[in-house]
């Protein structure tokens, strides 16, 4: 069965956006922690799995945005607010 890596925040901030569209899709984590699984879909791949992976990883985070999160801006708002 097929594993999907793991890597730490710190080295992913690393990369340029070139090398991150050659990773396969993977999990963050931070202080081990885990933090999100980021989908990279094949570049070799063609339109239609970039197209499948796509719709899929919207279809999951609509999913999960509905019960939860907050907006980029919000957050900015409350780093300011300190």
């Amino acid at each position: 069965m097929f594993e999907i890596p793991q890597y730490p925040m710190s080295e992913f901030k690393k990369l340029k956006t070139s090398e991150i569209k050659n990773l396969k899709s993977c999990e963050l984590t931070s202080d081990g922690e885990y933090l999100c699984t980021v989908i990279i879909p094949p570049k070799d791949g063609g339109m239609t799995i970039r197209d499948h992976c796509r719709t899929q990883a919207e279809m999951v985070g609509v999913s999960g945005n509905s019960v939860g999160g907050q907006d980029l801006e919000r957050i900015f708002e409350t780093v300011e607010a300190r």
